[in-house]
């Protein structure tokens, strides 16, 4: 694995021919947003690209793909967006495309998995990164690509309310605002629009809240029947992770998730006083300090057992 400057990945991409691009499964707006930026810059250079992704995208982040075609061919450059290690691909994408030729990631516990590296762990967001990659390359910013970059950063930063926001995110928000980003559209569509199916869901989830630790962990367990029950997809609940931390005096919010018979999602959401992704590397998972995630395999009270346990190890050491 080589770790490459921005001028050295945008010269990489600039030589490509025949991308394709990865985003990591159960996407979010950072991986997709990247994703459609990039996709618009190496088309706007006469190359061949298009976007792929284990799991559907959800349909709020629909305005990214308007433009975007899948086009069929054999990739001769595997491109990774936002993707700290190539289980987050998915068992079906990392079979498909067993060498990634280049990623672009912001995760501090990226693995290194792919030939070539360009990491930025104090990026809010790898849209930031790809502006930076997408700049370079002498691409013209289109209202495409800015809508891209703007969803990137404004999802991973909470719309610029996370710790993880740096004068760079806004300035950067702001550029895409000039160059034509549909701010509004975007932060309603994100942010402000729910369906009444994912507000029953939310009911039903807040309804089940579990508190451990005297009160400084709390937990929502989210099952395939209770999915079912509400009508909401799999996608449409990814933001869900951010509720437990919302709670006054809970210092670490978690969220599990069933994705099959066989095992959870775990989402964790910290304060200052816990680190999500040491938490999550406990697990084999990782990402940031504030938000981080990991899968376990077992039944609902075994994946609660595992998850429990490391986070009663952290919330003892702050004590």
């Amino acid at each position: 694995m080589k770790n490459y400057s921005i001028e050295q990945a945008a010269q990489c991409l600039k030589q490509a021919k025949d991308v394709v691009i990865l985003c990591h499964q159960s996407p979010d707006g950072d991986t997709m947003g990247s994703a459609c930026a990039i996709y618009h810059a190496l088309k706007s250079i006469g190359l061949r690209a298009r976007v792929e992704c284990a799991d559907s995208f959800p349909e709020k982040f629909g305005f990214l793909f308007e433009e975007v075609q899948k086009e069929e061919f054999s990739p001769r450059f595997v491109l990774a967006v936002d993707v700290a290690d190539e289980k987050l691909l998915g068992a079906k994408i990392r079979e498909k495309y067993p060498r990634i030729d280049l990623c672009i990631d912001h995760h501090p516990s990226n693995t290194g998995y792919a030939e070539h590296l360009l990491l930025e762990a104090d990026s809010a967001a790898a849209a930031e990164i790809l502006f930076l990659v997408i700049s370079s390359m002498g691409v013209e910013i289109t209202p495409q690509i800015a809508a891209g970059i703007y969803t990137g950063i404004a999802t991973d930063t909470g719309c610029f309310k996370f710790s993880n926001t740096t004068p760079r995110s806004h300035r950067i928000a702001a550029q895409m605002m000039e160059y034509g980003a549909p701010v509004a559209r975007i932060n309603e569509l994100v942010f402000d629009t729910k369906t009444k199916n994912k507000l029953a869901f939310e009911t039903c989830a807040l309804e089940s809240l579990e508190y451990y630790f005297e009160n400084r962990c709390a937990l929502i367990p989210v099952t395939m029947a209770m999915m079912e029950r509400c009508g909401v997809t799999y996608e449409e609940i990814d933001d869900i992770a951010a509720l437990p931390r919302q709670i006054e005096g809970v210092e670490v919010g978690l969220t599990l998730k069933q994705r099959d018979e066989h095992g959870f999602k775990i989402s964790v959401r910290t304060k200052a006083s816990c680190d999500a992704s040491a938490i999550c590397r406990k697990l084999g998972g990782g990402g940031h300090a504030r938000a981080a995630g990991c899968a376990v395999e077992g039944t609902l009270e075994e994946a609660k057992e595992k998850i429990l346990d490391v986070v009663q190890e952290f919330l003892e050491e702050t004590r």
